[in-house]
């Protein structure tokens, strides 16, 4: 492997490598071993080094006819979802209900789209992920310095993230912690879940409250790991669930915020900052119409753009 590709995940080198190829079958050859480093298995978030020996089976491209191509609304849809753009970077407000990127019965998601929009900008590269039904500050790389930058900022855990989450109930006038470890399950069905065990992962997660209700109310999440769905899991497990979290929420309470109008997960990245060598850089993503009109009808304002 040279340095071309070094930092670079391998689930992203085989995008590359295996062009033409879906990305859940990419996903399949990881899961099942078939894709070697240096003779040995590799999950898909591991990044290659300068050195790396990457073996690749034999795979059958199978159908040849030329690759879709997301719609022109949808390439539109993200131009307009673009909070800032410059030589290396382009800043999101992620809809919600918008994958991150193709894969499990998805043709397309946000990466795809930008490349479709932006033929000639190189290769656009996902410096983290939110999930499907979270809208708000997604970061992507147009450069390769630029996301090995951000990349290890995420790692030395210099990237600061704040999340608008509506949860049940009062929550009261002071701030909340968890650091309930996380492990991801599979079960019987294929579906994927997280959940609290003493043998997961360091997870750490702080809340703070902005406006409070006896219904429900708006608090700041900031996550300071990044576990898959561990806002959402852990505001489950200090009893405080959010509002429209059809996995690990109360269905209960779920029923009765779509009596105020919530049809999607209430759970916004409402700002990131990252601290570099050079600074601050700092982006706001403003709340989506749909998540004000529901706290406007609890009679909860917004909350202030920082705290």
């Amino acid at each position: 492997m040279d340095e071309s590709a070094s930092g670079q995940r391998v689930d992203n080198f085989l995008t590359l490598y295996l062009k033409g190829v879906p990305r859940s079958r990419i996903y399949r050859l990881l899961r099942r071993g078939e894709v070697r480093v240096n003779r040995g298995r590799v999950r898909h978030h591991y990044r290659l080094v300068s050195g790396d020996v990457v073996r690749v089976p034999p795979v059958r491209m199978g159908d040849t006819r030329p690759r879709k191509t997301p719609a022109e609304e949808r390439q539109h849809a993200m131009e307009r979802a673009i909070l800032h753009e410059d030589d290396g970077l382009i800043v999101l407000n992620k809809p919600a209900g918008w994958a991150v990127h193709g894969g499990s019965g998805l043709d397309f998601g946000v990466i795809e789209c930008l490349r479709a929009a932006r033929p000639c900008a190189g290769r656009i590269e996902l410096v983290h992920r939110i999930d499907r039904d979270t809208s708000g500050c997604l970061l992507v790389a147009k450069r390769r310095r630029v996301l090995a930058s951000l990349h290890e900022a995420l790692r030395k855990e210099r990237v600061y993230k704040r999340y608008l989450a509506l949860v049940r109930g009062n929550f009261g006038s002071r701030r909340r912690s968890s650091e309930a470890p996380l492990r991801r399950e599979q079960r019987r069905t294929g579906e994927r879940i997280v959940r609290v065990h003493a043998e997961g992962k360091r997870s750490v997660t702080e809340f703070v409250p902005v406006e409070v209700g006896d219904v429900a109310s708006l608090v700041v999440a900031q996550p300071r790991t990044g576990r898959t769905h561990q806002i959402r899991v852990h505001a489950a497990d200090l009893h405080m669930p959010l509002a429209g979290d059809e996995k690990y929420g109360d269905h209960t309470f779920n029923r009765w915020m779509r009596s105020y109008g919530l049809k999607r997960l209430f759970l916004h990245a409402v700002s990131i900052a990252i601290r570099t060598g050079e600074g601050w850089m700092e982006f706001e993503a403003p709340l989506a119409p749909e998540l004000a009109a529901v706290l406007e009808s609890l009679g909860l304002g917004a909350g202030p753009s920082r705290r």
